[in-house]
């Protein structure tokens, strides 16, 4: 795949089928590997078959891919392939890998126990064009470093290195005073290499999350120690990545992934670091304290899913469209999310009013205005920043101008007759008077047109750079037609194109889209408000103003009012039925999508050193500042976070009540968590009876310390209990608020699998 930046998408370079059958264990797919060089790829099934594919450039300097080389091996289980580093030598793979053909011979069943993992060494030779293998301790490293492979075991880290190299072996820290079972061991999920022309590092992180930061020191290219330290402690990831940038990108299979700057390396903190020169007795490992980020700072986190357990849909909440509610994580990181279709808004501020507003209108200007000189006796049809410095406001019996002095100049209607719509922009202005009479003002020039209904709205686009008007006005009668007149000086106010409606238009807003670097032609769209709920969109033709492309969408039971916002420094336009709507341009596509928030009269752009693209909308008789932050998302969630994986799920539709069961296998009751921190105090205290009397004193503090610890599992991970013990609970939510009603923990051994539902509840329990 290759990356498209003007299609915001990745495009396919080359596709090659190497598994016709199905997703089978033998079907390569399993594993992927790349040769740092980016010369070769090996894929992998979990048994059996790999295939290596060399890659390479034609003349054209396009990428091509070579048939596949077979790099079979029978009774041959893969656990883990990895690119080693060799710079341009023969590009090598590195496969932990278990032979299982004496354990198909032997009835017994003894030799399962037994059978060693072994890590083999593929290389590719490219002159040869064929995949040798070799049974030995295979290396990966790089020709900045002194080369060969740390094998994440249990408990332990083991550096590897052909020739002369001796095996460098370090344990794995443990956390201090944990709950956890003694006999649990620990591994190593995942990591990430950070190398530069000066030093390079490993992150490495543990199944409880824990991140620890490894390095090697070497003597003329032999390895004579291995260093661990505490780095920080994350939720546990299925991938990290460390950018060139500084940050840490890191990818989770069971909850939110998350995105960190990395602040310090952890060089000058005071976390002890261990080395695989410390002695220690077999079985003994090295203990650390967890505590909160240090060395990481949290950027942003990417909502996941992952895993959804069930989900059930309906309007428990009264919304007018129906929510999602979702099961989804595991263990401390399970949770109740309630999806809704719209976008994410972030209150920025609230006012009261001291009545109710007609309108809402921002004119950006450079200083503070105590006095803006528009009229205050006189309801206001539309106001905006003419020229530099200027403000210009449309009231029913004229124009005034106000001038960057403080000079007013003021146009007075013909007659007796009433301004009822305008449309302005930076230099025009457009009126309709009472009884269909069109006016614009364009510099000196002025010119009338008589039009045969009531004009209900009116537009002007804004002038694109480079240009000194628009090129058209568009306006929307009450005969349900809508129209585009020219502003040309030569024609001004002459029709172009007209277009019957399906209902009377309520309001019209002409958004001209700009291309991109490669694409610098524009577009103009017409968007059209009726007062059936309805938003039409057209496309306008630059040139002769014909109306094409025509597209409806269904907003919602009220008439829809339109309004023009900005959004990353793009014309938008904020859509207001019975339900909030945004129309944007994102990532090159434009997105309808309708606001999480209440519903709303009137809005406008806003711009201020705290909030640079806000919205500033009104609603009875408040005023509110928004910010919409998480652009092209479709859903908008709020979490409510559980105990245990969540199971099953049941609606109690009288009273929109959720039921949930809860359950984990090796997991600590609450009431287990309690006995466990006792058992451990106490344990500490016996330790210490025979020590001095200040010695004493230490250890009563410890043990009160660890009485009264209180863990965030969300961050930490929920402790592990010995196998075929389990922890279960039975919640009942309410849907609105997600606040917990009821809630029924099990005794230790006892989970709740399933239900009925009729009148009551009944539970399966299983005593394990």
């Amino acid at each position: 795949l290759e990356y498209n930046p003007q299609k915001v998408c990745f495009e396919r370079v080359h596709q090659e089928t190497f598994g016709k059958t199905g997703c089978r264990r033998i079907i390569p797919g399993q594993y992927l590997a790349v040769d740092p060089k980016g010369r070769a790829i090996l894929i992998g099934a979990v048994e059996r078959q790999k295939l290596v594919y060399i890659m390479n450039r034609d003349a054209a300097a396009n990428l091509t891919i070579s048939s596949p080389l077979e790099a079979h091996k029978s009774h041959c289980i893969c656990y883990s392939v990895v690119g080693v580093d060799v710079g341009f030598e023969n590009p090598t793979f590195a496969c932990l890998e278990v032979d299982y053909e004496e354990i198909d011979h032997d009835p017994s069943g003894h030799l399962l126990t037994k059978v060693p993992q072994t890590l083999t060494f593929y290389e590719l030779d490219l002159g040869l064009n064929h995949v040798p293998s070799y049974k030995f301790i295979a290396v990966p490293g790089g020709q900045d470093g002194p080369s060969g492979v740390i094998v994440c075991c249990e408990n332990y880290l083991v550096y590897k290195n052909l020739g002369d190299q001796p095996d460098i072996k370090c344990p794995i820290p443990r956390r201090r005073n944990e709950l956890d079972d003694c006999d649990r061991t620990v591994i190593i999920v995942c990591a990430a290499t950070h190398k530069t022309k000066l030093m390079y590092f490993f992150l490495v992180q543990t199944d409880q999350g824990d991140i620890f930061k490894v390095t090697l020191e070497s003597e003329h290219d032999i390895v004579t120690e291995l260093k661990i330290k505490y780095f920080d402690t994350i939720p546990v990831a299925n991938a990290m990545c460390i950018l060139k940038t500084g940050f840490l990108f890191t990818a989770s299979e069971f909850g939110n992934h998350h995105l960190y700057q990395i602040a310090h390396l952890g060089d000058e903190d005071d976390e002890p670091e261990f080395s695989s020169r410390m002695q220690l007795d077999e079985g003994e490992t090295f203990f650390f304290a967890p505590r909160k980020l240090t060395n990481l700072a949290a950027v942003d986190e990417l909502d996941s899913l992952s895993p959804l357990i069930t989900s059930y849909i309906d309007d428990l909440a009264d919304e007018d469209s129906p929510q999602i509610y979702t099961l989804v994580g595991r263990g401390a990181l399970s949770a109740v999310k309630v999806l809704r279709n719209g976008l994410e808004v972030t209150e920025m501020a609230v006012s009261e009013l001291p009545g109710n507003p007609n309108a809402v209108w921002t004119v950006r200007r450079n200083i503070d205005v105590t006095d803006s000189g528009f009229l205050g006796t006189t309801p206001t049809l539309g106001c905006a920043l003419i020229g530099d410095d200027a403000l210009l406001q449309v009231y029913p019996d004229g124009i005034r101008h106000i001038r960057a002095d403080r000079r007013v100049n003021e146009w007075k209607a013909p007659g007796k007759r009433a301004i009822v719509r305008c449309a302005l922009n930076r230099r025009q202005v457009a009126i309709a008077l009472a009884g269909g009479e069109i006016t614009g003002q364009l510099n000196e020039y002025t010119e009338r047109r008589e039009l045969p209904a009531d004009v209900l709205c009116m537009s002007l686009s804004e002038i694109p750079e480079g240009e000194l008007r628009s090129r058209f006005l568009t306006i929307g009668l009450a005969d349900k037609t809508v129209r585009i007149i020219s502003l040309d000086p030569q024609d001004c106010l002459s029709p172009l194109s007209m277009q019957a409606l399906p209902s009377e238009p309520e309001s019209i807003i002409v958004l001209e889209m700009f291309g991109t670097e490669t694409q610098s032609a524009s577009t103009v769209h017409l968007n059209i408000g009726l007062q059936n709920g309805c938003l039409l969109r057209t496309t306008v033709d630059q040139v002769t103003g014909e109306l094409t492309d025509n597209r409806t969408r269904y907003l919602g039971t009220r008439s829809v009012k339109l309004f023009r916002v900005k959004i990353q420094n793009k014309d938008a336009i904020m859509a207001a039925s019975s339900r909030a709507w945004l129309l944007y341009d994102y990532q090159s596509r434009f997105h309808l999508t309708p606001l999480s928030y209440a519903t709303l009269e009137y809005a406008a752009g806003f711009s201020s050193e705290q909030c640079p693209e806000g919205i500033n909308i009104h609603n009875f008789l408040f005023s509110r500042i928004l910010s919409l932050e998480k652009l092209g998302a479709v859903f908008n969630q709020v979490v409510h976070p559980l105990d245990y994986t969540p199971r099953r799920m049941v609606v109690h539709k009288p009273s929109g009540n959720l039921v949930i069961i809860e359950n984990d296998h090796a997991a600590f009751t609450a009431r287990g968590k309690e006995e466990r921190r006792k058992q451990l105090a106490e344990e500490l205290l016996e330790v210490a009876q025979e020590a001095e009397e200040a010695d004493q004193q230490a250890v009563r503090e410890m043990a009160d310390a660890i009485r009264n610890e209180k863990v965030d599992e969300r961050i930490y991970g929920s402790p592990k209990n010995q196998k075929g013990k389990w922890a279960s609970t039975v919640r009942i939510m309410r849907s609105s608020d997600g606040e917990t009603i009821s809630h029924f923990p099990f005794a230790t051994d006892e989970a709740a699998f399933s239900y009925v539902f009729k009148t009551s509840f009944f539970f399966s329990l299983n005593n394990v």
